[in-house]
């Protein structure tokens, strides 16, 4: 599962958008030190390209949680249905990946995140996961641990009725 924290890596973030094509990410943060990584809600990867195209909210890494927060973008700006232009998204992130001041800079993706994003437990019924994907309308559903730990991602794709069959059939047939 490939997840992101509340305060993110700009290189990272370009290599992880350039090298996959989730349409969304479950966002994670360490509620103390020393504790595990929590599931705190969804990111979708448009939301997070139309982030990107707005440097002047990128700030230096802090030795502290806090950010010292320029105003966060208005929701009309980050809600898009459809990336205006692909061609500038891809030069962004192939520069925010190679060029070396974006190792130093992060984004407080905290004010941009789903806060109330479904999630399941790993061992939620297959059936109800069903239901509550057709009932929503959901595009991903991020499955968790007893403790609120991200341990998968199920998408529309995995629910579709051939594949979910054939992937029931080997777990069920005799090792």
């Amino acid at each position: 599962v490939r997840v992101l924290h509340l305060k993110e890596n700009i290189a990272s973030l370009a290599q992880l958008l350039a090298s996959t094509n989730h349409g969304g990410f479950p966002v994670v943060c360490r509620p103390e030190p020393g504790h595990a990584e929590v599931f705190q809600g969804t990111i979708k990867r448009l939301e997070l390209c139309m982030l990107l195209e707005n440097e002047h909210i990128f700030e230096p890494e802090t030795n502290d949680e806090a950010f010292s927060s320029s105003d966060p973008l208005s929701y009309e700006k980050i809600r898009v249905e459809k990336l205006p232009n692909l061609s500038r998204l891809s030069m962004l992130l192939n520069r925010y990946a190679t060029d070396p001041r974006y190792q130093q800079l992060f984004i407080n993706l905290e004010p941009y995140i789903n806060t109330s994003a479904m999630s399941v437990q790993a061992h939620f019924s297959l059936q109800r996961t069903y239901i509550i994907f057709r009932t929503l309308g959901l595009r991903h559903l991020t499955v968790v641990d007893p403790q609120n730990r991200v341990v998968g991602v199920i998408t529309r794709k995995d629910l579709m009725p051939f594949p979910l069959e054939e992937r029931l059939r080997l777990q069920l047939a005799p090792q």
